[in-house]
């Protein structure tokens, strides 16, 4: 049996990949399946999930295993991306300043929807997209991580910009 828990992670993840890939109609034409069915794995209470085939042809349409990455998550383990030199090219910098930027979202967009002690299903799925972005920054810092990490070392260059001494 799936248990709740699961069931909302799942569909929060087949969300966020409809939206990776431009909305409702771009993920019709890419998997084949009616707009009807489409929306129905986007909408949050539909018992609807993603067929297989579907959830391959999205991500690899926009290139974010997100749903792959939702499932083993659930299942205690993590994706590993098999190009290492991938991970070089991000930059540690702006890797860094996104994700605290996501994270802030995430506190204040909480802080606003606990203040009264009452979190509406609106306020819970806002804070379930912005944690799903932020754990996509997470993995993009990671990895920029790794590169360093793999390098041996890699010197920061920070400057002071706009006047000052």
């Amino acid at each position: 049996m799936i248990s709740t828990a699961w069931f909302h992670r799942i569909k929060a993840a087949q969300r966020d990949l409809i939206r990776l890939v431009g909305g409702i109609e771009r993920s019709a034409e890419i998997s084949s399946i009616s707009k009807s069915h489409i929306g129905r794995m986007n909408n949050a209470t539909d018992p609807e999930l993603m067929p297989l085939h579907a959830v391959y042809a999205l991500e690899s349409e926009c290139g974010v295993p997100v749903v792959t990455s939702a499932m083993a998550e659930l299942s205690g383990k993590r994706l590993v991306d098999p190009e290492s030199e991938r991970g070089a090219d991000h930059c540690l910098i702006a890797a860094y300043s996104e994700t605290v930027r996501k994270a802030g979202d995430l506190i204040s967009g909480g802080a606003v929807a606990i203040a009264d002690l009452v979190v509406t299903p609106a306020e819970a799925a806002k804070m379930d997209r912005d944690a799903a972005e932020l754990e996509q920054g997470i993995a993009v810092l990671r990895q920029a991580l790794a590169a360093v990490k793999a390098r041996g070392g890699h010197k920061v260059g920070l400057q002071v910009v706009g006047g000052g001494q």
